[in-house]
């Protein structure tokens, strides 16, 4: 129970107005009381009605269900009430209230997925070649998202790949992400199976295991430690820092890779013992046009590198815009020049795999892209690569279609 004025307090505080306003119906709220205007308005607006003897008893304690009949009227009205819904969502479930809202609200796990059809022709010395990750695929992706409280979040990722680029039909399902997202303090927290990208996806973008830690709104600090999935490292930790001035945004890093497991990923030959990387970067918003660049430097130092292969680089990037699911006809364009360093790179973030050729030299070329929303959450990309390694000079030329479809 509580006092009907503090009721009175919520109710003007969700900007409930009347079109006319009646008389005043209750003789124990006279005209100069304080509260006079806001019961008048909420009384025309059907908000209120006070007691069948025509007071309104300010001053009387009132049960939750009359509270409740309060909220289930403004919410009648459209007012936004979704706090005061959810305190009272059993009594208001009593009157037959159900709000699209406040049910989905009740739903702790909730489900998203999409479906990829990726398909890459390519050309070159690597024409052949059947290690890309993305030449004909089906890839399926399920969300499961659950709110463990107000500050942390549970996510995981079920994943099918379907592969046609070869008479077994390969096909694979996991679960292969699961982590969390809280916040301790001032401190953003990720932990579990979770993405990584670090320099702009130069470096690295994929899955690992590993609890990052985020610091900083305008300014962001960021470390973490972990183990990479899949790229021959037995672990790596690093820490980041970024901000803005105006409109350009600076950031530098420093990752380490440690502890060679280069015989359990034979294809990548530039996996050695100790691999540090430094990098610094700079990106300006011209308003839908962003421009970029990236320097990055490896200390890794293993024979099995190229001879005479150089171990930094950097990129230049551009974007004008980009496709949003949620728009039909937007679209973006990219374009990128790349000249990378042996060790500068592990998971690159470029769509296909054909970066992992250069591993043991570096590479350079460039590649392009554009990006078209066909539907509402349906967006096609169309990509092209040009590349060749530093010292081999052995090339490639891909071109990558994909087809996301989210829902």
């Amino acid at each position: 129970m509580m006092k009907k004025s503090l009721v009175l307090a919520m109710a003007v505080a969700l900007g409930v107005t009347a079109s006319a306003y009646a008389a005043n119906p209750f003789s124990d709220v006279p005209a100069g009381h304080w509260a006079y205007d806001s019961v008048n308005k909420l009384a025309a607006a059907g908000i209120v009605d006070g007691y069948g003897n025509g007071t309104f008893g300010g001053d009387r304690l009132m049960t939750r269900y009359e509270m409740a009949q309060i909220v289930a009227k403004a919410m009648a009205k459209g007012a936004n009430v979704d706090r005061l819904a959810a305190e009272f969502a059993d009594e208001l479930d009593s009157l037959g209230v159900r709000v699209a809202a406040l049910e989905k609200k009740a739903d702790n796990v909730k489900i998203t997925g999409q479906i990829r059809y990726e398909y890459a022709g390519r050309d070159g010395d690597f024409k052949k070649a059947k290690g890309s990750v993305a030449v004909n695929r089906l890839r399926t992706r399920l969300f499961l998202n659950g709110q463990v409280n107000e500050d942390w979040t549970y996510t995981a990722r079920i994943q099918n790949d379907q592969k046609f680029n070869n008479d077994s039909g390969d096909e694979d399902t996991k679960l292969n992400q699961a982590f969390v997202t809280g916040r301790l303090g001032g401190l953003k927290v990720m932990a579990g199976k979770a993405p990584q990208y670090l320099a702009d996806g130069n470096l690295y973008d994929d899955t690992a295991e590993f609890v990052g830690l985020t610091y900083g709104k305008d300014v962001k600090f960021n470390t973490y430690y972990g183990k990479p999935t899949d790229y021959g490292y037995e672990k790596f930790y690093g820490a980041n820092i970024s901000g803005a001035v105006g409109q350009l945004t600076l950031s530098a890093g420093y990752d380490k890779f440690q502890d060679s497991l280069a015989n359990d990923y034979s294809s990548c030959t530039a996996v050695g013992k100790d691999n540090a990387i430094w990098n610094v970067g700079a990106k300006y918003d011209f308003g839908g046009f962003i421009l970029g660049a990236m320097y990055l430097n490896s200390d890794i130092d293993d024979d099995k590198l190229q001879s005479g292969a150089d171990t930094d680089g950097f990129v230049i990037s551009a974007a004008y815009k980009g496709a949003k699911a949620s728009k039909q006809g937007s679209w973006g364009l990219w374009g990128n020049y790349y000249d990378q360093g042996a060790g500068a790179f592990i998971a690159h973030t470029m769509k296909t795999g054909d970066w992992n050729y250069f591993m043991d030299e570096g590479f350079k070329g460039y590649g392009v892209g554009a990006t078209y929303t066909l539907a509402k959450n349906m967006v096609y990309n169309l990509d092209y690569y040009d590349l060749e390694g530093k010292v081999s000079g052995r090339d490639t030329q891909i071109i990558w279609n994909r087809l996301q479809v989210t829902f």
